[in-house]
């Protein structure tokens, strides 16, 4: 799995690379008044692009952060759950052990 996620990030890397190399003019932003920013036409494209992904990036990891927190918790539950379990009792008349199993409340 690590494999596919170094090979998608290298692909993405790669992609990133000619679509600057590709679009390296310069171009002239005029953001209000006399203020103009010279700069390459990539570089403003690549920041949209990263204000579009960053929220949506912190909401997955938010997600996945929540719902490990869940996984955790459920598991700490069932640990407890499986350890308050009585193992059966042994009792032993003279030689010969007899095993009580468990007592199950419930419909059998």
């Amino acid at each position: 799995m690590q494999f596919l996620r170094t090979a998608f990030w290298v692909v993405m890397a790669v992609a990133v690379a000619l679509f600057c190399k590709a679009n390296n003019r310069p171009m002239e932003i005029k953001i209000w008044g006399d203020i103009i920013w010279e700069t390459r036409i990539w570089f403003p494209m690549l920041i949209a692009f990263l204000l579009g992904a960053i929220p949506f990036w912190i909401m997955a990891r938010a997600t996945r952060w929540r719902l490990k927190r869940r996984l955790e918790s459920a598991e700490r539950a069932l640990a407890a759950v499986t350890t308050a379990a009585a193992p059966p009792v042994v009792v032993s008349i003279e030689d010969e052990p007899i095993v009580t199993p468990p007592i199950v409340s419930g419909p059998a």
